[in-house]
């Protein structure tokens, strides 16, 4: 699941006067011919929950590493008996320095959902149109996994000796629920096998304008914990010709009022207080002026408001918790015994599950019943702003996208790194991989991804890598 804000399009607009519009389409050399092979064949393995298989995408891969040289006991793959279809893969580069610190590179297999009678193409047949790859997952993360996978292959056969040990992960279940999810087993069952200094992973990336033209790169520093919780409430009921006071569904509703109503306090992280001191700096006035009065004082209520017009500034400040599924009653002429509603809540790094759902109790009120529904997501742990991960990312953008700045940004949505960062592996959305404006249709109808913006993103992260592992 990839996060960009809206909220970063002022400072954007300061600096792209001097980036080229991106071409449409760009003759491919051997190795990108290569590499669409891969990126062709990973799009058009099925990977979604209902009817795909990452099992499969997973052995696919396996396939292409043996090729290029690694051997059986550089590859593991892994599953579990309930999800056979839902498997992943660990590969391992070893290091020459025995003293370095493996880097892990983290990619998803699963995508979202498609129906082909949604979609104008067939959302599993690559399709290449107007400068564009459409397809399920031809951004989300299909892109980023073929990325990581290719590199190990031209690492290996180029004879590439890195210093550092690099490990590639390649999981299922980060965009369904109650998945299994492949990246959340290997930091409980093996974390061993995939223990290392820091990881890469999707989230961060870039973004164009409505044009194309290049506005930024980003690096996610940190992100959001998911947590969906329930509020339910009960009454005996009764016939509706007789209504009473004691409803449950008002009760439900004065509840979700209340949460409509509360504002999480305000919160600063390292990347978040980068992020807005930047923003500050290149918005007009009000808003500029309002961003540093909240980052000198974040209880400035009137800066606040002020604000958190934009939604994704609001997001970035503070946990949300927001209603998003509603079930109530039983019968069109009876009183309703059962209300439920469900709170889907994005909390800020380093609160808790637990913190969070002693709010929404006193909120809700002692006639609602709340629960923290499984699964539990663990607390989220801003990793910091590493001058020896943010120095390297910089530095060689520069050669790739000069005069882009590069924003370290904390991720309101979710991604698989907080399982890693929970076992103490800091993980770091990578910039590389343009985005346009709308988005792509990632999640959406019609994922797309740009042709150019895939090969120059493919040719900035594996420089990056070999920067990374020395």
């Amino acid at each position: 699941m990839r996060t960009f804000f809206r909220a970063i399009s002022g400072l954007a607009m300061a600096c792209v006067a001097t980036q080229p519009v991106a071409a449409s389409a760009q003759a491919l050399r051997p190795d990108q011919q290569a590499f669409f092979g891969l990126y062709k064949q990973l799009i058009e393995t099925n990977t979604s929950l209902s009817a795909g298989s990452c099992t499969q995408a997973a052995a696919q891969i396996g396939a292409r590493l043996k090729a290029a040289g690694f051997a059986d006991a550089d590859i593991t793959y892994f599953s579990v008996p309930d999800h056979p279809r839902e498997g992943g893969i660990v590969a391992v580069l070893a290091g020459s320095d025995k003293r370095a610190k493996p880097m892990l590179l983290l990619g998803h297999l699963d995508v979202v959902e498609a129906k082909r009678e949604d979609w104008a193409r067939d959302p599993f047949t690559l399709v290449e149109e107007g400068g564009y790859y459409y397809a399920r997952g031809a951004v989300d993360d299909k892109a980023m996994a073929s990325v990581w996978a290719d590199s190990m292959i031209r690492f290996k056969t180029s004879g590439y000796k890195p210093k550092r040990t690099i490990k590639l992960a390649l999981t299922c279940g980060e965009e369904t629920t109650f998945a299994f999810n492949g990246a959340q087993w290997l930091a409980t069952n093996r974390p061993d096998l995939i223990a290392a200094e820091f990881a890469l992973n999707e989230g961060g990336g870039g973004r164009n304008d409505e044009s194309g033209r290049p506005q930024l790169l980003a690096l996610q520093v940190g992100e959001k914990a998911a947590q969906n919780y329930t509020f339910e409430t009960s009454n005996p009921g009764g016939h509706s010709s007789q209504p009473m006071p004691d409803n449950a569904i008002y009760e439900l509703a004065d509840a979700l009022e209340a949460v409509r109503a509360h504002e999480f306090p305000i919160r600063f992280t390292d990347t978040t207080r980068a992020f807005f001191t930047a923003t500050a700096a290149t918005s007009p006035a009000p808003v500029g002026d309002a961003i540093r009065r909240l980052l000198a004082n974040p209880e400035d209520k009137a800066a606040d408001a002020l604000v958190s017009r934009d939604k994704a500034m609001h997001s970035t400040l503070r946990t949300t918790c927001v209603a998003t599924l509603l079930s109530a009653g039983h019968a069109e002429n009876a009183l309703p015994q059962r209300a439920a509603a469900n709170i889907n809540c994005r909390i800020f790094p380093g609160e808790t599950v637990e913190g969070t759902l002693a709010t929404l109790k006193a909120l809700a009120g002692p006639k609602v019943k709340v629960t923290a529904n499984q699964p539990i997501r663990p607390t989220a742990i801003p990793p910091t702003l590493d001058p020896k991960i943010v120095g390297p990312a910089k530095a060689v953008a520069a050669k790739y996208f000069p005069g882009l700045p590069l924003l370290p940004l904390m991720s309101t949505g979710a991604t698989d790194g907080i399982f890693l960062e929970s076992i103490g592996i800091p993980v770091y959305g990578v910039p590389g991989i343009f985005v346009d404006s709308d988005f792509n249709g990632i999640h959406g109808l019609n994922e797309r991804m740009r042709i150019k913006s895939l090969y120059d993103g493919r040719d900035y992260l594996y420089d990056l890598l070999k920067v990374y592992a020395g």
